[in-house]
């Protein structure tokens, strides 16, 4: 049975209401993953062995997800699969295995701000891949966004004193933000294809697999003990900051529309700005604020379409 959505323009206020209540959630929850991870780090685990527990404890739920999703549709094919498997490993399993490698060594506030800078990296693939020519909104945009980024750089460098730690994990942040931007220039035809929910079903799923796998052989299984507060975290950073603002993001692209989406996740790096004060401690400085409100000024700028009259 096909479900048709109305037009975002006649949607009644009550579903606008939950579609817009929705992405806040989302974004809040996501945005939430790096404090949780940070707060891991806190108890001596390392970034392999911490996103083997998170994955292996979001892997049913995924595995659910693309059960739901591919309910009464046609069979994958062979080239199907491969490229689930290829997008998974991408989209999921390095973007995230780089993302917390990075997180060690610079802040939760400012990683934030290396991985909102994902539009203007899928803007540069595609002119690299498709010669797609950027507008001069869209330079200006991407020029406000990485200065904002390279002001709270500067900032870290400055604070911890270890430039070479700070830059190395600005780097693979940054790498993973490439790594999630080539997932999404690639799945656009699979999305079609297959239905965005389906497809982020099955590609998390295989990233799992691999997140597990790569436990499985570069540690020994002694190292999967770790401190209970480890699986605690782990278990809210599967459910709370994975499985879940997937799904609301879902709900909330279907009642909003993706611009409306994506306009509503400026919230992120200000959630995880201010989660990463309460409870991580890390220091509010007007350098901070300034670079944020300079990457979020960016990101609007490079993402706001101008109407025509």
């Amino acid at each position: 049975m096909s479900v048709s959505v109305a037009p975002v323009a006649v949607l009644p206020p009550g579903v606008r209401r939950t579609g817009l209540i929705c992405a806040v959630i989302g974004a809040i929850a996501f945005s939430g993953k790096a404090i949780i991870v940070k707060l891991a780090y806190r108890h001596g685990v390392d970034a392999i062995t911490l996103i083997m527990y998170r994955m292996l404890f979001a892997l049913p739920l995924f595995v659910i997800m693309a059960w739901w999703a591919g309910r009464g549709k046609p069979a994958l094919t062979l080239r199907d699969w491969l490229a689930v498997v290829a997008l998974g490993f991408c989209g999921y399993y390095l973007s995230s295995y780089l993302d917390f490698a990075g997180l060690s060594y610079i802040s939760a506030g400012l990683e934030r701000l290396i991985l909102y800078l994902n539009p203007t990296l899928v803007l540069a693939l595609g002119w690299l891949l498709y010669r797609k020519v950027a507008s001069a909104r869209q330079l200006l945009g991407l020029a406000i966004s990485y200065a904002g980024v390279m002001l709270v750089f500067g900032m870290e460098l400055y604070t911890h004193g270890a430039g070479q730690q700070v830059g190395w994990g600005a780097t693979l942040v940054f790498l993973s933000a490439v790594s999630y931007a080539i997932y999404l220039v690639y799945s656009a035809q699979y999305v079609k294809r297959l239905g965005a929910l389906r497809l982020v079903g099955l590609a998390t799923s295989f990233a799992c697999l691999f997140c597990i796998a790569q436990f499985l052989l570069t540690r020994p299984l002694q190292a999967a003990q770790v401190d209970s507060a480890v699986i605690w975290l782990s278990v809210l950073n599967a459910t709370l900051c994975t499985a879940v603002p997937v799904l609301l993001v879902m709900l909330a692209v279907e009642r909003l529309g993706a611009a409306t989406v994506a306009q509503t996740g400026m919230i992120g790096p200000l959630s995880t700005i201010l989660m990463g004060v309460w409870l991580l401690g890390e220091p509010l400085t007007p350098v901070m604020v300034a670079g944020t409100a300079l990457v979020l000024t960016g990101i609007y700028v490079f993402t706001h379409q101008v109407k025509r009259p």
